[in-house]
């Protein structure tokens, strides 16, 4: 029987007639610890939506950033928008005004 070898470092095999991959008499534990830390981050990615919590990547004590930034964020972007759409109305006005 052939196995074809698929990652050696985790001694995972891919059988071709059956179309699984498999251990070669070595232990998942490696592996699964990678997908646990990848889940946690994609979970933090959904949950970066409602700006609270605590994630895997950030230091403890900065819960309320995402909801601050974002707001900071908001306010300039209004402003600057806000000024412009102000600008252009006052012009418009200064040129019907000539």
């Amino acid at each position: 029987m052939a196995y074809v070898i698929v990652l050696p470092e985790f001694g995972l095999v891919a059988d071709p007639i059956a179309g699984i991959v498999t251990t070669a008499g070595e232990s998942l534990s490696p592996v699964v610890d990678k997908v646990a830390i990848l889940e946690a981050s994609a979970d933090d990615l959904v949950n970066m939506l409602s700006g609270e919590g605590n994630y895997v990547a950030s230091f403890p004590g900065r819960e309320k950033t995402l909801v601050i930034g974002g707001s900071i964020n908001a306010f300039w972007y209004g402003l600057a928008i806000g000024l412009l759409v102000a600008g252009i109305i006052a012009f418009q006005l200064i040129k019907v005004g000539s």
